[in-house]
């Protein structure tokens, strides 16, 4: 059975309270997910929506013949979207239920429970000079209220807005410690529920991205040509985090402290919510009797330039949409040498709630914005828009290279084949691979390739080169902050002169192929040669593959297996931590004493080591494989150097790793109609009072919230589908049951919780049922 990864990377934006209905969709995604791991795992059925997803599955595995796994390993998300991002990532990574956060939205995103106690006006006297004003500005003719509020809404929203702007002035209204304890709460509620298995494979990676805007700002360094150095001060700030998958549930994505912050500081809308600061998740932490031991080095590798200065405890973070409303650029920074095990549909995926094609100022008259159009407008929607064309052409460019290199690769097949053929045929022992054959098989192969190269050869091994300094630039700049260069430049160009002065000249001696320098430096260095060839093996096995009457999916299968075991083996030396306790101490002397460093990699790193283990797994997986299957992996493994000369130059020194193409997917109210016309005009609430709607009412955040279930479920259940090639599509009319069958799950789920407004769930149904 054919084998396939959907892998997606959300994109959250800010919303204002449109993250309600945001939630909504994150959580059908979560469910997708569930449903995956049943799949994969052969548990029981799923309950709800998530039931329909896993029937949706078997029936691509039935119907297809395609075995489906769906993934959200890339998180990013900015303002309130950035909440959801964290709920969802910690959910993925800890096997816990998202329910917390669907309470936190219902019972909490109220502005009378977000108020400041003491910024709430003590009765309904308080300000009484205040009271007129008030009372003109929201019934006067044409007023905001009137403009933009149901009617059955407004009494509710006008006295709440009362309050809220009663309470005190020239100073934010919502409490920011309040805002922490719930975010806390939430959070704290997730850890108590039971744990299931992880949403992604062991060892997986997942990336969450949270973007928050620094106020004061620091000092970043450009490089110019007059002057030199220019100081420019930085406002974008962006809180990451990185794990791999356990193999148990239950563990969280990072400390709670550090998860509260991201989101407390994403979401700390401009006026509204006093700046964030790390006072403030102390004094939580204090109130909740924990001790958060990883505090200091969190701070030092979020906000490192803040931490070397002292300046920690003045740092003042507020709404991240800002600046980075949709934080496309930090998701796609790590698309680069993610793990795949079979073949890959990588998918973006970003939620608008209210795309605008005339602009958040766009209006149906000429008439001059009036008080409130032009606050609320310029804090909740304009800063937070702005266009994402340049992410998603980048993503467009990057697909295209990607689909030209896959057809250099495929079009050089055949003559490197023939050649490695060639170089191998007669070899009485091919059949018979040993780790010692495999080793010498291999240098004979990269010897012809590079005397094949001709003089092309040299900008190939420039490339590998740099790419290995490069490498080494950032891993020590990583480990010695303290250095405070501004980037890896200075510790670039300090290697490359004692490589130099040590032999290795990338003039003369990387033109030959025979140069016991250059040899020794890429035996010892060229980590990312090994990771490429494995790639390359992986791809071919899993992804571009004959029809051999011999070779089953099983065979295969161990091949992978035997693959991937390999790949860990060198993966696991990438990262900085891999180099020891020591090596911070070694890193800081770099200018004093670099071959001390270079010294330490080698041995840490052990790669000629980590080769001959490699070769003995290698040797037995094809010792076991059938004759054609053995054959393929052979021509791929020993050809690969002929890829590389080829392939790394095109790929400007990246290598390589995926070629496959990235498809962007938008989910919004505008592009669900299978229930109700009219997109988010006729389906969300809060959309009314400038996006703020459902901050001012339960019955509209419950409202939007049912809708975002509704719309994730439409179009995950499009997002699975669209993975099937056109000659095995699922028919339409099969597409609209399972799409009604989701629907009235998630009603039937919802039924109990949903009381607000006593018409909406079955009012909806109705509407499903004459589907």
């Amino acid at each position: 059975m054919r084998q396939k990864e959907l892998r997606i990377a959300l994109v959250c934006y800010g919303g204002v309270s449109l993250a309600v209905y945001m939630h909504g969709v994150t959580k059908e995604l979560w469910k997708a997910m569930q449903a995956s791991r049943s799949l994969w795992s052969g548990d029981a059925d799923q309950p709800g929506s998530a039931g329909v997803y896993l029937r949706l599955l078997r029936r691509l595995e039935h119907g297809s013949n395609l075995r489906l796994r769906v993934l959200t390993d890339i998180v990013a998300g900015a303002s309130a979207g950035g909440i959801n991002s964290v709920f969802l990532a910690q959910a993925i990574h800890s096997g816990r239920s998202l329910e917390p956060l669907t309470d936190l939205w219902l019972e909490c995103a109220d502005v009378d429970v977000l108020l400041d106690p003491e910024a709430r006006p003590w009765s309904r006297a308080a300000k009484f000079w205040a009271t007129p004003l008030v009372s003109y500005l929201l019934h006067r003719p044409g007023n905001a209220v009137s403009a933009s509020v149901a009617p059955e809404t407004r009494e509710e929203v006008r006295e709440k807005l009362s309050r809220l702007i009663r309470s005190r002035w020239f100073e934010p209204p919502f409490s920011g410690i309040g805002f922490s304890r719930l975010l806390c709460r939430a959070m704290m509620a997730m850890e108590s529920t039971p744990a299931g298995q992880p949403l992604l494979p062991e060892r997986h990676p997942l990336d969450l991205f949270v973007t928050a805007t620094d106020f004061k700002g620091r000092l970043e360094t450009l490089h110019l040509h007059s002057p030199e150095l220019v100081l420019e001060s930085e406002h974008r700030l962006t809180i990451d985090f990185h794990a791999k998958t356990p193999a148990e549930g239950g563990q969280t994505l990072a400390p709670i402290p550090e998860l509260v912050l991201a989101a407390r500081s994403t979401a700390s809308f401009p006026g509204a919510f006093p700046p964030m600061q790390m006072a403030e998740i102390d004094r939580l932490m204090r109130e909740k009797h924990g001790v958060w031991p990883e505090r200091d080095a969190f701070l030092h590798r979020v906000m490192p330039e803040h931490m070397r200065r002292g300046e920690i405890d003045s740092v003042s973070l507020i709404d991240g949409s800002v600046l980075v409303n949709a934080p496309f650029a930090d998701a796609m920074s790590v698309l680069r040498d993610r793990p795949a095990a079979r073949e890959i549909d990588r998918r973006f995926v970003y939620i608008d709630p209210t795309p605008d094609p005339a602009g958040p100022g766009a209006r149906s008259d000429n008439r001059v914005p009036g008080f409130f159009p032009v606050i609320f407008g310029s804090l909740s929607s304009i800063p937070r828009e702005q266009p994402i064309r340049d992410n998603l052409e980048a993503l467009e460019r990057d697909s295209r290279e990607k689909s030209a290199l896959r057809d250099v690769v495929r079009a050089l097949r055949p003559e490197i084949e023939e050649a490695v053929d060639k170089l191998f045929g007669h070899t009485l022992f091919l059949d018979r691979p040993t780790p010692k054959r495999l080793a010498n098989w291999r240098i004979r192969a990269q010897q012809a390739a590079f005397n094949q190269a001709g003089f092309a050869y040299h900008g190939y091994a420039q490339i590998k080169f740099s790419g290995i300094v490069v490498t080494l630039g950032r891993l020590i700049l990583e480990a010695a902050p303290e250095l405070g260069l501004p980037n890896a430049a200075p510790i670039r160009e300090r290697l490359f002169a004692h490589l130099e002065a040590s032999g290795l000249d990338r003039m003369t001696s990387l033109r030959d192929t025979k140069s016991p320098a250059m040899i020794s430096f890429f035996r010892t260095h060229d980590l990312a040669f090994r990771i490429r060839r494995l790639r390359l093996l992986a791809r071919r096995v899993t992804q571009e593959w004959e029809d051999e009457i011999d070779v089953t999916e099983q065979d295969r299968d161990h091949a992978r297996t035997a693959i991937y075991k390999a790949l860990a083996l060198y993966i696991e030396r990438e990262p900085m931590d891999a180099l020891g306790p020591e090596f911070p101490e070694l890193a800081r002397a770099v200018f004093e004493d670099p071959q001390a460093v270079l010294d330490h990699v080698g041995r840490q790193h052990g790669l000629m080591e980590t080769d001959n283990r490699v070769d003995e797994l290698l040797a037995d997986a094809l010792a076991a494989m059938p004759h054609a299957l053995r054959r393929r992996m052979l021509l791929a493994y020993l050809g690969f150097p002929f890829y590389d000369t080829v392939t790394l130059p095109l790929l400007r020194g990246e290598g390589l790793t995926e070629f496959d193409p990235v498809l962007v997917d938008r989910i919004s109210p505008e592009d669900c109609n299978a229930i109700r016309r009219g997109g988010s005009r006729e389906t969300l609430r809060g959309t009314e009072f400038y996006n703020f709607g459902a901050f001012f009412s339960r019955a509209y955040r419950e409202n939007d919230y049912l809708w975002g279930r509704l719309h994730g479920a439409e179009r995950v259940i499009d997002l699975i589908a669209s993975t099937l090639s056109a000659e095995h599509a699922l028919p339409q009319r099969d597409l609209h049951q399972f799409r009604r069958e989701a629907f009235l799950a998630i009603l039937d789920e919802e039924k109990g919780r949903l009381q607000a407004d006593p018409g909406l769930i079955e009012g909806i149904r109705r509407e499903v049922m004459a589907l």
